[in-house]
């Protein structure tokens, strides 16, 4: 959620051109030169130049480096057989639409949201569906466990075998070809296709070869400027501080950083300086439950839960010292639009109050 392309829109809920951000005209119009297939190798931040893959050169007066991540892969034999796959572009979902009517049941590895939104479209497409989380819970990196706990039971009721505390020792083929999935303590599950869903590696190497400063991606300043003069970052590879951290340095890998990013940039270049303080938000569509999730909740120390988990349109509410950090909101839009507020503020609430799902968030902003 969602800096990426979601499984739900990706695999035929919508057609291709219905998703892109912009038509392929649109870049035409702006007269905005758009070279597809085409990778960077190499960065002379000295004579301001690129090498491509092709060989050769290209010259710019101010870069910004928008490359995302690639796909963590598997790191156990029979990673690279056919039928393992990753969801991160068109070629990824035409490949898996392509395999799929030769497919009775898949393995998903990785209990985020692209595992947890991989087996629920595949469930919709009729597929019986095995999710494997090596941590105690699914979205155990990104959510309370309330949250986990629900999705859990969800994923389960609709016929997902989702098992957590689990890891992967092999993948098994033959012919070249996915035939089981053996998993650390020697027990072995069928099955014709494998998703890998595990995270992604910033795709930063020729940055940070050229000498800008990073890590866990590169690292910008708060107008996105690396340490190489004249170029950028944004998106899911932008190491940033950001006030929602605490003043951590994070990546965020939404669509929404990526959009806010790309505008402090373009400022920046023009010479209209604006600090990166936009509000994080993210959302994930599984079955018919919408989540949106506005702030961070990492390393909350407590969390309200307004409604009831059962009537599956509830929120809950993150709290870290006192204030408001984070909203998580299942099928409860007015709470995720209110909630936003109280996040941005910081807003330190009576708990009794915010678990009374008949008043609105609204009433509790403090003056």
């Amino acid at each position: 959620m969602n800096g990426r392309l979601c499984p739900k829109n990706i695999w035929r809920e919508k057609e291709f051109e219905r998703i892109c951000i912009r038509p392929r005209a649109f870049w035409d119009e702006k007269q905005v030169a758009l070279k597809l297939g085409i990778a960077v190798v190499s960065i002379d931040p000295v004579a301001q130049q690129l090498t491509l893959d092709s060989g050769d050169k290209l010259a710019y007066g101010d870069l910004i480096w928008a490359t995302g991540g690639d796909p963590r892969k598997l790191n156990c034999p029979g990673a690279d057989l056919a039928g393992v796959h990753s969801v991160r572009n068109r070629a990824d979902a035409d490949s898996i639409m392509a395999q799929l009517p030769d497919v009775e049941q898949v393995v998903v590895i990785g209990g985020g949201y692209i595992g947890l939104e991989a087996a629920a479209v595949l469930t919709k497409l009729g597929k019986k569906v095995v999710l494997l989380e090596a941590l105690p819970r699914v979205l155990a990196r990104v959510a309370g466990e309330d949250l986990s706990s629900f999705y859990e039971a969800e994923h389960r009721a609709h016929g997902v075998d989702l098992r957590t505390n689990v890891g992967v020792s092999a993948i098994e083929g033959v012919e070249g070809k996915v035939a089981a999935v053996r998993l650390e303590d020697g027990s072995s599950i069928p099955a014709q296709m494998v998703i890998v869903g595990i995270g992604i590696i910033p795709a930063v190497e020729p940055l940070i070869a050229a000498g800008a400063a990073g890590g866990n991606g590169v690292n910008v300043d708060a107008h996105c400027r690396t340490s190489l003069p004249h170029i950028y970052a944004i998106g899911d590879c932008a190491a940033h501080a950001n006030r929602f951290a605490e003043g951590a340095s994070i990546r965020l890998e939404s669509v929404q950083n990526a959009n806010d990013q790309a505008s402090i940039a373009a400022k920046a270049i023009c010479g209209d300086l604006h600090d990166y303080v936009a509000t994080p938000w993210f959302w994930s569509n599984q079955y018919d439950l919408k989540l949106q999730t506005v702030g961070l909740s990492t390393g909350h120390d407590q969390s309200i839960l307004r409604g009831e988990l059962a009537a599956r349109s509830f929120s809950i509410v993150y709290l870290k010292a006192g204030k408001v950090v984070a909203l998580d909101c299942v099928n409860m839009v007015k709470d995720y639009v209110q909630g936003r507020k109280l996040v941005e503020a910081g807003a330190k609430i009576d708990p009794a109050l915010l678990a009374d799902a008949a008043t609105p968030l609204k009433e509790l902003l403090p003056a």
